[in-house]
């Protein structure tokens, strides 16, 4: 029997559209880190001069501000769920403003300083044809998981399904600050640079796949830790003040890398160690 559809009573508030400010300004501050790493990727001279050398702050700028956009995004999902501020506006924004940061960015940084120059002219369309995949799959990452959060679906909460969009950035941006530290003085990336297309067309399936990743929500400032985590910070914190600017070249890819390989080993570790690795002690006793 078919049933009439609700409507609400004629004297009932329409339900208002909330926008947050703050969890909001985080979000912008993550687009605006987008659209200047853009504009300096744009701008970036990188023909050699008469000593045979390429200028390459400027892309060293706009890697610097991929990777400030990944912060950006860190916060502004922990600040909403801190203060009890998620709504489907926030989501929406977030996404656009990733789309912006951690998909455009990075493909057009690959085809900049890559694909443009190396590859013949008669290919150029290659170029973008290969850049473009990896925007692409990252759209469809942002949609799926909208879609998953809003039918409050598995692969939208402590699991994230296929690799997140801004760690793919921040491994493409970090791996290039690795290349162009070994080749600062060279006329080009030299053969280290054609990893960054494999990297990304890798990271393209890998943002589409089914791979299952911890989203780490669980974590934040009122969470509690263990003896092992607290071991881990303090060495990572140990790192940043020994290496200070040596830990974007060396230790950032490694952190962004093996982020992309748990995914693949996860599967393979015990529940205990999974607990141990992903939860902090309050989620894991609260868990049903």
């Amino acid at each position: 029997m078919a049933t009439e559809p609700q409507t609400k009573p004629s004297g009932a508030e329409p339900e208002k559209l909330k926008i947050y400010f703050l969890p909001n300004l985080f979000t912008a501050g993550n687009l605006f880190c987008g659209f200047v790493a853009l504009t300096q990727i744009v701008e970036a001279k990188l023909t050699p001069d008469a000593l045979g050398h390429v200028n390459w702050m400027p892309i060293k700028v706009a890697l610097a501000f991929i990777l400030l956009a990944c912060i950006f995004d860190l916060f502004d999902g922990r600040v909403a769920r801190m203060g009890g501020h998620e709504s489907p506006f926030g989501r929406e924004f977030d996404s656009l403003a990733d789309l912006v940061s951690f998909g455009v960015a990075p493909a057009f940084l690959v085809h900049r300083v890559v694909l443009h120059n190396a590859l013949p002219e008669e290919y150029v369309e290659l170029g973008w044809f290969i850049a473009s995949i990896y925007l692409i799959c990252g759209a469809f990452r942002l949609a799926r998981f909208n879609c998953l959060s809003a039918m409050n679906l598995p692969g939208a909460g402590k699991d994230f399904l296929g690799f997140p969009i801004p760690s793919a950035a921040g491994l493409v941006a970090s791996l290039t600050l690795f290349i162009i530290k070994l080749n600062e003085k060279e006329k080009d990336l030299g053969h280290w640079g054609w990893l960054l297309p494999s990297v990304l067309i890798f990271l393209s399936a890998m943002m589409v796949s089914e791979v299952k990743y911890p989203s780490f929500k669980a974590f934040g400032l009122r969470s509690s830790t263990t003896f092992l985590k607290l071991v881990v910070v303090a060495l990572f914190a140990g790192s940043l003040l020994i290496l200070r600017e040596k830990i974007l070249y060396y230790v950032l890819p490694l952190f962004f890398t093996g982020y992309l390989l748990y995914g693949f080993v996860r599967p393979h570790i015990s529940r205990a160690w999974r607990r141990e690795i992903e939860e902090d002690e309050d989620d894991a006793d609260g868990a049903t």
